[in-house]
């Protein structure tokens, strides 16, 4: 989400809880084919303050609860650190969890890791030249060894990196460098989340406003990549799956945001914020299996 834009959400977000408050006191997936389809199957509300930007389902340790990330899950700590704005996560198939932050300015993003034992550490990132500062989302790669980001924008690519924590060739002492790049055969705008439905396969949110890019805004996107991230450049095709539910009872911008493949049911899911006022009420995590 661009800078400016993350402003305005935060300043409607604390007016509307305001508004909120004083109104309570008055009372492993194969690649798509042209068939292939996710139907809607459900949904939960999402909450705007905690369930804003992103989720993930860990597996590991057994029967964790599913994580969200959202303004007001950003420990006070990083916050006057300058770290505002935390993506969507992902955790890894061994018990890892991984958080992406950005600031508002400077030449670097992070990376907050949880270990499966509970102790959290932080991978700093400087970035290369031409790269984006935004930090919209982390994919963690079913063997766990490279986690793929993504940043704002109309991009042409995503950045690989070694899974800090994981990958034996990470540190916090130490830079986090980009291993590789995934180069895509068109464009993407704006996506907010992915995850890997396989090893080879990522489904990802966009919260394109436009349309121009796939025919319709808030697409559903898969990307099928041409060979395992790792430490060489790999290519990614682009489908555009279906648009994003977007129900409301207030009509206005909505904003896709983090997405979310629990490998264990097969179940996707997508959170989807609605415009204005309906931020508070009717937001929803929406829940897809394949067809």
């Amino acid at each position: 989400m661009p800078l400016r834009a993350r402003r305005r959400r935060r300043a409607v977000l604390s007016g509307l809880v305001a508004l909120a408050s004083a109104a309570a006191v008055l009372s492993a997936a194969p690649p798509a084919s042209a068939a292939d389809t996710w139907n809607e199957v459900g949904s939960d509300r999402a909450d705007p303050i905690t369930e804003s930007q992103g989720l993930a389902s860990v597996e590991v340790p057994a029967n964790s609860p599913n994580r969200y990330t959202g303004i007001g899950t950003i420990p006070f700590g990083l916050l006057t650190r300058g770290w505002n704005h935390v993506g969507d996560p992902d955790a890894s198939y061994n018990g890892y969890y991984i958080e992406p932050y950005q600031a508002d300015s400077g030449t670097a993003k992070m990376f907050r890791v949880q270990a499966p034992g509970g102790a959290w550490s932080e991978y700093v990132h400087t970035l290369s030249s031409g790269e984006a500062l935004n930090n919209s989302w982390v994919a963690i790669t079913p063997n766990g060894q490279w986690m793929l980001a993504g940043e704002w924008g109309t991009m042409n690519r995503l950045l690989v990196f070694p899974t800090p924590g994981v990958n034996p060739a990470t540190s916090p002492s130490a830079n986090l460098p980009q291993a590789s790049t995934v180069h895509l055969d068109r464009p993407v705008r704006d996506v907010q989340g992915c995850d890997f439905s396989g090893p080879t396969t990522l489904l990802c949110s966009s919260d394109d406003p436009a349309g121009t890019l796939f025919g319709m805004t808030k697409p559903l996107l898969q990307i099928d990549l041409s060979a395992e991230p790792g430490s060489s450049d790999v290519n990614g095709r682009v489908t555009a799956l279906r648009q994003l539910p977007l129900r409301s009872g207030c009509s206005g911008n909505f904003e896709a945001e983090g997405v979310d493949y629990d490998r264990r049911t097969g179940t996707l899911r997508v959170i989807v914020l609605s415009p204005g006022f309906c931020v508070l009420t009717d937001s929803k995590t929406y829940r897809f299996v394949r067809g």
